[in-house]
């Protein structure tokens, strides 16, 4: 067997993950030029064109499908020998991370990561609890791996990350008798609304902001969470401000509309939050990647 040089296999596992050659080399720190000969390399050594370039980009032959995993095993062992760390290799790792999050992401955002999960990590488990009052200890005490959500009460001790900003929408019946493509401040005030009650969420800020303004809603129903709250209002003549990502989901599923607000609402940062007890851990490293990746440009 010739001479496989560890910086060909580098580059290969990132032109896997990026589809690109020069975004391959930017994230390795070299010459485009450098990537593109590294590349030749792997074809010759291994007999294949490896990646082809279509319209989405360099995408694996099936010859690269079947390397890859060992070879990104190779590199993640590297890797933790380097360290003195035990490496993580989601292709045949087996651990069940546990993840608490709000309902809203457990609708939005779940099914983005197990999706994923299933081919890149398929013996990967996931647990799934509420954000709550005693999340920060569970965070602490690595009973839980990884916090999704809207978490201002955490402090020192925690990292976080911002996954994307959220805004506020209305939702609407579709045939709702008295609502148009527009709804004026008139409207809003007049017509009867569904408030959730879910604690530690963003869904707080509405409630502050809109009593803060002077602004009334006559609320008839209150409910705990956001699980029936689409189907509620496509049923009823209720209204119902919930976030943005919520709306664009449920729209597709339920008879409603959305409507922008009448009032303007702050928006709010939606982050990945772990203690620092777990940061350099290679499992807890790979998910927050791997949750950064795929929900926040979900």
């Amino acid at each position: 067997m010739s001479r496989l040089d560890l910086e060909w296999l580098a580059v290969f596992d990132e032109i896997y993950k990026t589809a690109s050659v020069s975004r391959a080399a930017e994230r390795l720190g070299m010459a485009q030029a450098a990537a593109s000969t590294a590349l030749n390399k792997l074809r010759a050594h291994f007999d294949d064109r490896l990646f082809s370039r279509t319209a989405r980009g360099m995408l694996p032959t099936p010859r690269a499908e079947a390397l890859y995993p060992a070879l990104r095993e190779v590199l993640a062992r590297l890797e933790g020998a380097r360290t003195g760390r035990q490496a993580f290799v989601p292709e045949s790792a087996a651990r069940t991370f546990r993840i608490c999050m709000t309902d809203i992401s457990e609708i939005v955002l779940l099914p983005v990561l197990l999706n994923h999960l299933r081919t890149a990590a398929p013996r990967v488990r996931i647990e799934v609890e509420k954000i709550g009052t005693d999340s920060a200890r569970r965070l602490e005490e690595g009973e839980v791996d990884l916090a999704v959500g809207f978490m201002p009460q955490l402090d020192a001790g925690f990292y976080q990350q911002v996954l994307f900003a959220q805004n506020f929408v209305c939702l609407a019946a579709a045939d709702h008798p008295r609502i148009g493509r527009r709804l004026t401040r008139a409207a809003y005030g007049r017509e009867s609304h569904l408030v959730v009650t879910a604690s530690g969420t963003g869904h707080a800020i509405v409630d502050k902001v809109l009593a803060k303004a002077g602004v009334e809603r006559d609320i008839v129903l209150r409910v705990p969470s956001f699980l029936g709250v689409a189907r509620i209002v496509a049923e009823t003549e209720l209204l119902a401000t919930v976030p943005l990502r919520y709306g664009q989901v449920m729209q597709t599923r339920e008879r409603i509309r959305m409507l922008a607000l009448p009032h303007p609402l702050p928006r709010y940062e939606v982050k990945q939050h772990w203690h620092e007890r777990f940061h350099a851990d290679p499992g807890n490293a790979w998910l927050r990647r791997t949750v950064a990746e795929r929900i926040g440009g979900a």
